[in-house]
């Protein structure tokens, strides 16, 4: 599924290449923290227990694959990014937790792992950016062992009355102006806030899910009033 409109991967590359340095700080102050609540849903709600593998995508600093590692105790956990200079501070953020993880450079549509090597395959805020999020979900699944979970998390649009006027207000006039003041570089808080209002989301991107051929089950729940949602899709 790949259109037109489809995002750019080497200009998102270069995107989100010139936002690294603050994007820690950047996420923080525009999601009040609640960002790091979504990831601990999403770990919870992928059902990872003690030993399993993980492959976390499109890891950036690596927040989801710190969470996930917390979860898994001894089990691996790998965090991977195709763009190098977001995975620069992830290493040291993982150190500083006491935590033994790898960070590698990956494309989630051309990844280098072989079949079946996970238990949990994730991707947060990461899926809308992809230039093919059918063959970046078909990847997944593929390094996802049978059984497994490939679990998705991603921003959509706010349906609900007052508060859904109020949150596209924000998004749309406040977010990129405070994110550019953040970070230096407010066109790329403006392709963000565009990105997510476009990108299917609910019963849209379960289609897509189910469009991939990968899944005997997908599911999804909201977060903050549809702020975010979470996917969950076990591999046949």
């Amino acid at each position: 599924m790949q259109t037109k409109h489809s995002p750019n991967p080497e200009i998102i590359r270069s995107m989100f290449s010139k936002v690294a340095a603050n994007y820690d700080k950047g996420n923080s102050v525009l999601s009040l923290g609640i960002h790091h609540l979504w990831r601990k849903k999403l770990v919870k709600y992928s059902g990872a227990k003690m030993g399993d593998a993980v492959l976390d995508c499109a890891t950036g600093t690596g927040d989801l694959a710190i969470a996930f590692k917390k979860a898994v105790g001894p089990g691996k956990v790998i965090g991977t990014d195709f763009c190098a200079e977001m995975l620069v501070p992830a290493p040291a953020k993982a150190q500083e937790r006491g935590l033994d993880i790898q960070f590698e450079q990956a494309d989630v549509t051309q990844l280098q792992y072989t079949d079946k090597s996970f238990d949990i395959c994730s991707i947060s805020f990461g899926i809308r950016n992809v230039g093919n999020p059918l063959k970046a979900l078909q990847e997944m699944a593929r390094v996802t062992k049978p059984g497994g979970k490939v679990m998705v998390l991603e921003f959509g649009q706010v349906t609900i009355p007052v508060f859904g006027p109020l949150y596209n207000f924000y998004s749309q006039n406040v977010l990129p102006k405070i994110g550019g003041l953040v970070t230096g570089q407010k066109e790329a808080y403006e392709y963000l806030q565009k990105s997510s209002a476009a990108f299917p989301c609910r019963n849209e991107f379960i289609n897509l899910m189910h469009e991939s051929g990968s899944f005997s089950h997908c599911e999804y729940i909201s977060l903050t009033g549809g702020i975010a949602y979470i996917y969950k899709g076990i591999v046949k």
